[in-house]
């Protein structure tokens, strides 16, 4: 029996939740009555209810997201009715800010903003048989030196088997109208030492994944610094992922990254347009020629990962504005270009262009734009289309030579829109589609539609899908690679495993 029980749905269940974690380590003398209980979206809720059911909690608090709102809200629904008399408290982004978009009237008190404290006072004010006296409480910025971190409550069975997320900050200073963190214009550091302390106590224990939450990791170049020489200490092979401001990588900063060695950094890198007006009007800060600069750095000096943003549909920028970026963008670095769609996030200002620019969302969570007076709703659908075939081709890596075949001089843009037009007539789909018939579908577009030499492409091909071992060879490639082998080698020359696997 635990009666104090900490739950979310997170999105995959490779991921933690590092909210949970800081709740429960500031749960002082209520500690030992408490237990954290994760599962994950897509999975069957009356089940997780169920398994909550079982600890026979008297309090259970939610955190709930905009990726898992409709099952918090079905979780709360199946708990009120067979079990009424659990207190439920509800946090999270999702629950601070009203009016709630989610039908989340179940729940007993709803903490608004930080509750690394605020959930620990309510549980210890009902405990002691008071009622507060509203049912919304806002919880203050909590100062970040004087609470309980984290890390100690990662499981040695989260750290082999999940990401460990962590933070030496909150909070950003911009005020982009279309992110939730520009509600938080103040960051607040955590005192470095006692943070590179946490993150040795993590190592120890065998994490070599870092994933930080950060918004603004080079905002202080300071304790930027101090943390990439934490890493660069370190002989063993890590792999540790920063969100940077694209505009601000002073000398310093640029001689510890160059350091890192290939698969160890990530660094993401928010764009979102590159257009001065478009970024102007929601309030992003945009110096086009630093972030050329810096983009050039990393591209050319530096072994790390970058993974750029773009979004379609802010307002004020049509198709072809969306179109410009992406094709100045690619001339910057050939990293990987994660293409989102706008959001409506609660909390955020990104409304107040609705009327002007006849924004239209989705009611349901991930709220999605519908349309606008530059994008209808049909065009928008492509571009969602768009934005998936996307990340299977270009980004998943597993067409590093022949996607670039899509499109030519540059039109980046223009060559892959047609493409993805292309590719759902033949799919009717953006999900479920393997990776055999994908490379199927390449070959017949670059061929049949574009008119490239066939042998070419399927040698581009080969390469491409065969970089990764172990790999089975897509069926209409079998013979052609065999015959070429065989061809060049000579059957007894010929590997036995590339043989095998080329024509099982």
């Amino acid at each position: 029996m635990k009666e104090i029980l900490l739950t979310t749905f997170n999105a995959r269940y490779t991921h933690t939740s590092i909210a949970q974690r800081y709740l429960f380590a500031n749960l002082e003398e209520l500690q030992e009555k408490a237990k954290i209980l994760e599962f994950v979206i897509n999975s069957q809720v009356a089940d997780a209810a169920e398994e909550i059911l079982s600890y026979n909690p008297k309090i259970v608090g939610i955190g709930a997201y905009i990726w898992n709102a409709l099952e918090v809200q079905e979780l709360i629904s199946i708990l009120k009715k067979v079990a009424p008399h659990i207190l439920i408290i509800l946090g999270g982004p999702e629950a601070s800010y009203l009016p709630h978009r989610v039908d989340f009237s179940g729940a007993d008190y709803i903490i608004q903003g930080e509750g690394d404290i605020a959930f620990y006072e309510l549980c210890k004010t009902l405990f002691e048989g008071h009622k507060p006296n509203e049912r919304v409480i806002k919880a203050p910025m909590v100062h970040l030196n004087a609470i309980k971190l984290p890390y100690d409550y990662y499981t040695d069975h989260d750290i082999k088997n999940r990401y460990c997320y962590v933070e030496a900050s909150r909070g950003c200073p911009f005020t982009c109208e279309f992110c939730l963190s520009s509600a938080d214009k103040k960051v607040r550091d955590i005192e470095i030492e006692r943070f590179i302390d946490e993150l040795e106590k993590l190592w120890q224990r065998g994490v070599r994944n870092f994933k930080f939450i950060d918004r603004t990791f080079n905002l202080s170049i300071e304790n930027a610094t101090k943390l990439l020489d934490y890493f660069l200490s370190k002989t063993e092979t890590y792999f540790v992922h920063f969100e940077v401001i694209p505009d601000h990588f002073p000398s310093s900063l640029r001689e510890k990254i160059a350091q890192f060695p290939p698969a160890a950094l990530q660094l993401e890198v928010g764009i979102q347009t590159l257009d001065p007006e478009i970024s102007k009007n929601i309030h992003r800060r945009l110096n086009i020629t630093k972030i050329e600069d810096n983009l050039a750095f990393l591209q050319q000096q530096t072994h790390a990962h970058l993974h750029v943003d773009l979004i379609i549909g802010l307002p004020g920028e049509s198709l072809e504005g969306f179109g410009r970026n992406l094709d100045k963008l690619y001339s910057l670095t050939q990293c990987e270009i994660q293409i989102g769609i706008l959001k409506k996030l609660s909390g955020t200002t990104i409304s107040r262009h609705d009327e002007i620019y006849g924004m239209k969302y989705c009611d349901k969570p991930p709220y999605d734009i519908l349309q606008n007076n530059l994008i209808p709703f049909k065009e928008m659908q492509k571009m969602k289309r768009f934005a998936r075939f996307w990340d299977m081709v270009y980004n998943s890596g597993n067409f590093k030579k022949s996607a670039i075949h899509l499109w030519h001089d540059g039109k980046v843009y223009d060559g892959f829109y047609a493409f993805s037009e292309w590719l759902y007539t033949q799919t009717k789909s953006t999900w479920q589609i393997s990776l055999d018939r994908l490379a199927e579908l390449i070959f017949r577009y670059l061929c049949e539609e574009l008119g490239h030499e066939r042998e070419f492409i399927k040698g581009m091909l080969i390469e491409d899908i065969m970089t990764i071992r172990g790999r089975k060879m897509p069926s209409f490639l079998r013979e052609n690679y065999v015959q070429e082998e065989v061809h060049k080698e000579g059957t007894s020359k010929l590997n036995k495993r590339q043989l095998k696997h080329a024509t099982v």
